[in-house]
């Protein structure tokens, strides 16, 4: 794919940590000039592309399109330029906006709720949009970057964290992301072609992922987004988009238990909703009772509590151990991935680790990645 007079820079962010398996993705999809960066990985494209990487990557968080820029040295000069900014290019009537800034120290501009406010008046004083209290209420999310005076534009054409793929509506503890799920997924080389286990499931989002890849169904299948609301928006090439995505069959299964009743309820009926039920199996069962599938070898997948997140660091040894030692002692020729925040707990498992990569930003803490090779 090659860029065009009409190319701009797309954005897609990611938690800190997951660039590069977020690269690996944008690489494999075909998209322009990827090149992962702080946050996220930048490709040029048009608006084709804006949809596409929204419709169907399974790992950006966000997917944000640079709409322009401009130099201000102080807010009137802020003020002045973002009066005469072509918004109506971007925005359509009828839909309330809401500014994000951030700032940085090399601007004689730093105070990011001052350039907000400059913003938003003009966006509604030349545009007439209705600015929104909140991000939450917005339907359009406009996000500034002051950066060494020069104030750069982007819209949010997601909407929604992309991770909200519109079938998981009942959760347990501490659920995974899908977004970061697909990416360990991932990272541990999974292509959707070998079964998956999860002895510790929860709400089925490794294995409701994991099976959705097996079938190459498009991640944002299911729900709207922002661009929807935007002038760029052609419903008739977007729906083409989508008609020409191809599944495939699949003949892998996928397997998860908890010992929780209530979290294999929602699992199911989660992946009733995706349209996965069919070859996801789900069954209460404590992890001391855990047994490999009949079948190929492939994927053991698994988010263990941790102790900063559910229960106490000290009682969770024990759980990490007999981890381990069902995996070595029942799931020879498997592979195993594990995401958890602590190396003592991960060391706990006595499993045969590779070198873990960053460290990734999760709901506040810092979780890393552990794969082994094949048991």
């Amino acid at each position: 794919m090659t860029d065009t007079p009409n190319s701009f820079e797309i954005f897609l962010s990611t938690p800190p940590g997951l660039e590069a398996l977020l690269l690996n993705e944008v690489k494999a999809a075909g998209f322009s000039r990827a090149k992962a960066t702080g946050g996220g990985v930048t490709i040029w494209g048009g608006w084709h592309d804006v949809w596409r990487a929204n419709l169907t990557l399974r790992g950006p968080s966000k997917v944000l399109a640079r709409i322009g820029e401009f130099r201000a040295f102080h807010l009137a000069q802020l003020d002045k330029r973002a009066r005469k900014f072509p918004w109506g290019a971007t925005l359509t009537p009828g839909h309330s906006v809401k500014v994000e800034v951030v700032t940085n120290r090399k601007s004689k501009i730093y105070h990011a709720g001052a350039a907000i406010e400059r913003l938003e008046r003009a966006i509604a004083e030349e545009f007439g949009a209705t600015i929104a209290s909140s991000v939450t209420t917005a339907d359009i999310i406009i996000k500034a970057r002051i950066d060494d005076n020069n104030v750069q534009l982007s819209v949010d054409t997601s909407g929604e964290g992309l991770h909200k793929r519109g079938h998981k509506q009942a959760m347990g503890k501490a659920p995974m992301r899908e977004t970061m799920a697909a990416l360990a997924l991932r990272g541990c080389g999974y292509t959707g072609h070998e079964p998956v286990v999860d002895p510790m499931c929860g709400s089925g989002t490794f294995l409701i992922e994991a099976a959705e890849i097996a079938r190459n169904m498009m991640a944002g299948r299911a729900r709207h987004f922002a661009f929807e609301k935007l002038v760029s928006y052609d419903a008739d090439a977007v729906q083409a988009i989508k008609d020409g995505w191809q599944r495939r069959e699949t003949t892998a299964q996928f397997y998860g238990s908890d010992r929780n009743v209530n979290v294999i309820g929602f699992a199911k009926d989660n992946a009733a909703r995706a349209g996965v039920d069919d070859i996801c199996h789900f069954a209460p069962t404590a992890l001391s009772h855990a047994v490999p599938p009949d079948g190929p070898k492939g994927l053991v997948m698994v988010n263990p509590p941790y102790g900063a997140r559910i229960g106490k660091k000290k009682d969770l040894f024990a759980l990490y151990s007999s981890f381990g030692n069902v995996m070595r002692d029942r799931f020879s020729g498997w592979r195993i991935g594990m995401i958890t925040a602590d190396t003592q707990l991960a060391e706990a498992t006595k499993l045969p680790w590779k070198p873990t990569g960053a460290p990734i930003a999760h709901g506040g803490l810092k979780v890393r990645l552990y794969v082994t090779g094949v048991l």
